[in-house]
């Protein structure tokens, strides 16, 4: 794995094509399947390249109210489906409650974002918008966009499941999870985000507790894939079970996004 799937924007973060891996008697298309950050800041430029894309379908994992407060920019004459969730728990985001009053430690951070991952594949808007997102995997035209705020923890989750739906191997579904701390080299940004936080909270987090919140780490997605072995059995049961993947489904997808 190396940097070269990531695309480079000026103002986008943790974009990349999570498509490309082989699998077994084939192989993933390419610029196919799309993930990133959120596009409040999108440039002309950007928004230029994004247009390029032939992006069909646009999944945006947030909540209502993170994408009031920071709205969406499309590509001029964008005309693609938008997959988009109107569940609103009326509440703070969990992760900001967090920051506000959590013990901002490294160990309270890998443990408040492995708690967060055991939740995610059961919350209901997930639920929602996952099932949607895969409907759409097997009927859509042109490429298909998944993203969140930072388009690592929520579009993590859904990339792996896609991965696992195609039989991509389990290292490369690690590899291209893990390929967030590249893509946003936290290592460099820390301070910088520290600094954000402080001023946010009032209260200054270690640069080891930036790196286990905002970094992503295998712990985090194997305790989500393990809460949802506990749950169903096995996530092909999960699949079809919770978020519809029947056998005709599957069988759509496969043919539309192998080469």
């Amino acid at each position: 794995m190396t940097d070269a799937r990531l695309l480079r924007f000026d103002a986008l973060d943790n974009f990349r094509d999570y498509g490309d891996y082989a699998v077994p008697g084939s192989r993933v298309r390419a610029g196919r399947l799309f993930r990133s950050a959120h596009h409040a800041r999108a440039s002309e430029a950007d928004l230029q390249q994004l247009g390029a894309l032939d992006i069909g379908t646009v999944v945006d994992l947030r909540r209502p109210s993170e994408r009031r407060r920071q709205p969406s920019r499309r590509p001029p004459g964008f005309t693609g489906r938008l997959i988009e969730s109107e569940h609103d728990d009326g509440g703070e985001a969990p992760h900001i409650t967090f920051l506000k009053s959590g013990d901002l430690t490294e160990e309270s951070g890998r443990r408040f974002m492995s708690a967060t991952y055991r939740r995610l594949a059961f919350e209901p808007a997930h639920i929602d918008l996952f099932r949607r997102y895969f409907q759409a995997l097997g009927q859509a035209e042109g490429a298909v966009l998944i993203h969140c705020a930072a388009g690592k923890d929520r579009t993590g989750l859904l990339a792996a499941l896609t991965h696992r739906l195609l039989g991509v191997g389990r290292d490369d579904m690690i590899a291209d999870y893990l390929l967030t701390n590249t893509a946003v080299d936290l290592q460099q940004r820390a301070p910088a985000i520290a600094r954000q936080m402080a001023e946010m909270t009032g209260r200054s987090p270690s640069h080891d507790a930036v790196v286990a919140f905002l970094g992503v780490e295998p712990a985090y997605l194997e305790a989500a894939l393990s809460a949802i072995e506990s749950d169903s059995g096995t996530l092909e049961t999960y699949l079809e079970r919770v978020l519809g993947v029947d056998g005709a489904l599957r069988d759509r997808i496969t043919a539309r996004l192998m080469t």
